[in-house]
């Protein structure tokens, strides 16, 4: 029989989540009004004047959430030696072959890189979205800037969206993941496999 351990509290869990929502509200949304040919996505939202409406409070929500996640997690997400001798045999890791490669701790340097590339691209959209946000701000700020500023949240929530689309992908493909943000647990034998590091902190085995 499986013995589990605690991954994440439900105060994270929910906190992950809100996020994780909130991006695809906020990415679906932006879609719309990003290009005509997603604009049929203005119906999840009860058409383009809502849309437009909704996305910048979304993103506003999206970002205070994740700042409280980001918090939390911070301590986790150092990159260390470890991690880069990990990057350099990133093909051993997709292709499953596990000799020799560095004990990983509570989170892989994959997911590391996710976590701070979400640092500088979700504070960098909240600041964009707000040079551009009609009618509220956008009209204090020069043609220019806001010219400058719709290229740049463009060109980032295409880059932030690409790192999720990667990290939901991982989750599915490695088996047992997506219990630990859905239950909140995984199996000794899945921590021990995937972060032995993490696994030797939590049970002193």
């Amino acid at each position: 029989m499986s013995t589990f351990i605690q991954r994440y509290t439900a105060r994270e869990r929910s906190n992950h989540w809100i996020v994780a929502i909130a991006f695809i509200l906020a990415a679906l949304s932006g879609l719309a009004l990003f290009h005509p040919a997603f604009f049929f996505l203005v119906n999840l939202f009860g058409g383009g004047p809502w849309a437009r409406i909704l996305h910048p409070f979304i993103g506003v929500v999206m970002f205070l959430f994740f700042i409280a996640m980001a918090v939390r997690f911070w301590g986790h997400n150092r990159i260390t030696p470890a991690d880069r001798q990990w990057m350099k045999r990133i093909g051993d890791v997709v292709c499953n072959r596990d000799q020799g490669l560095p004990e990983v701790g509570k989170y892989n340097a994959g997911q590391k890189v996710l976590f701070w590339t979400m640092v500088v691209s979700i504070p960098v959209l909240l600041l964009s979205g707000i040079v551009i946000w009609q009618p509220w701000f956008a009209p204090f700020f020069p043609i220019g800037l806001m010219r400058l500023a719709v290229v740049v949240h463009a060109l980032v929530a295409w880059i932030l969206t690409l790192g999720i689309v990667v990290h939901i992908y991982a989750a599915i493909w490695v088996r047992g993941t997506v219990r630990a943000m859905t239950r909140g647990t995984v199996s000794e034998a899945w921590a021990k496999h995937h972060h032995r590091a993490w696994y030797r902190q939590m049970t002193g085995k």
